[in-house]
Protein backbone atom coordinates (compact mmCIF):
# COMPACT_ATOMS: atom_id res chain seq x y z
CA UNK A 1 0.00 0.00 0.00
CA UNK A 2 1.36 3.91 -0.74
CA UNK A 3 0.60 6.87 0.58
CA UNK A 4 -2.33 7.64 -1.25
CA UNK A 5 -3.99 4.35 -1.34
CA UNK A 6 -3.48 4.85 2.88
CA UNK A 7 -5.06 8.27 2.49
CA UNK A 8 -7.75 7.24 0.45
CA UNK A 9 -8.73 4.39 2.85
CA UNK A 10 -9.18 6.87 5.50
CA UNK A 11 -13.12 7.23 3.60
CA UNK A 12 -13.66 3.25 5.01
CA UNK A 13 -15.30 3.28 8.21
CA UNK A 14 -12.07 0.48 8.88
CA UNK A 15 -9.04 0.06 8.00
CA UNK A 16 -8.49 -2.22 5.07
CA UNK A 17 -7.34 -5.44 5.51
CA UNK A 18 -4.00 -6.30 5.64
CA UNK A 19 -2.60 -3.78 7.12
CA UNK A 20 0.19 -4.30 9.54
CA UNK A 21 -0.68 -3.07 13.23
CA UNK A 22 1.61 -0.29 13.30
CA UNK A 23 -0.36 1.07 10.24
CA UNK A 24 -3.45 0.07 11.59
CA UNK A 25 -2.97 1.92 14.66
CA UNK A 26 -1.83 4.83 12.36
CA UNK A 27 -5.04 4.35 10.51
CA UNK A 28 -7.14 4.95 13.35
CA UNK A 29 -5.31 8.08 14.56
CA UNK A 30 -5.89 9.60 11.14
CA UNK A 31 -9.37 8.93 11.67
CA UNK A 32 -9.22 10.77 15.35
CA UNK A 33 -9.02 8.02 17.49
CA UNK A 34 -5.65 8.21 19.72
CA UNK A 35 -6.94 5.58 22.01
CA UNK A 36 -7.85 3.16 19.70
CA UNK A 37 -4.48 4.03 17.84
CA UNK A 38 -2.12 3.80 21.32
CA UNK A 39 -4.41 0.28 22.62
CA UNK A 40 -3.07 -1.18 19.35
CA UNK A 41 0.40 -0.51 19.65
CA UNK A 42 0.53 0.04 23.86
CA UNK A 43 2.04 -3.95 24.10
CA UNK A 44 3.28 -4.00 20.71
CA UNK A 45 7.49 -5.13 21.29
CA UNK A 46 8.62 -4.73 17.42
CA UNK A 47 10.59 -1.47 16.14
CA UNK A 48 7.88 -0.18 13.89
CA UNK A 49 5.36 -0.59 16.83
CA UNK A 50 7.25 1.10 19.19
CA UNK A 51 8.00 3.98 17.02
CA UNK A 52 4.34 4.46 16.36
CA UNK A 53 3.74 4.56 20.42
CA UNK A 54 6.48 7.19 21.02
CA UNK A 55 4.71 8.92 17.89
CA UNK A 56 1.37 9.14 19.32
CA UNK A 57 3.30 9.95 22.74
CA UNK A 58 4.82 12.89 21.18
CA UNK A 59 1.80 14.32 19.28
CA UNK A 60 -0.05 13.64 22.68
CA UNK A 61 2.50 16.52 23.97
CA UNK A 62 4.14 14.03 26.14
CA UNK A 63 7.98 14.40 25.34
CA UNK A 64 9.42 12.20 28.12
CA UNK A 65 7.43 8.98 27.04
CA UNK A 66 7.62 9.80 23.69
CA UNK A 67 11.53 9.90 24.25
CA UNK A 68 11.44 6.74 26.01
CA UNK A 69 9.76 4.66 23.26
CA UNK A 70 12.04 6.28 20.53
CA UNK A 71 15.25 4.94 22.12
CA UNK A 72 13.12 1.57 22.61
CA UNK A 73 12.27 1.40 18.77
CA UNK A 74 16.17 2.28 17.84
CA UNK A 75 15.03 5.67 16.75
CA UNK A 76 16.12 9.54 17.46
CA UNK A 77 13.69 11.72 18.88
CA UNK A 78 13.93 14.89 17.18
CA UNK A 79 12.83 17.94 19.12
CA UNK A 80 10.62 20.21 17.42
CA UNK A 81 7.12 19.87 18.31
CA UNK A 82 5.18 18.43 15.49
CA UNK A 83 3.26 20.94 12.83
CA UNK A 84 6.60 22.87 13.72
CA UNK A 85 8.59 22.44 11.02
CA UNK A 86 9.42 25.01 8.50
CA UNK A 87 8.29 27.75 10.82
CA UNK A 88 11.10 30.35 12.32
Amino acid sequence: MNAKEFTSSLAQAEPPTGLSVPLAALWWDRKGDWTRSHALVDGLETADGMAVHAYLHRKEGQASNAEYWYQRSGRKFHRPTLGASGRR
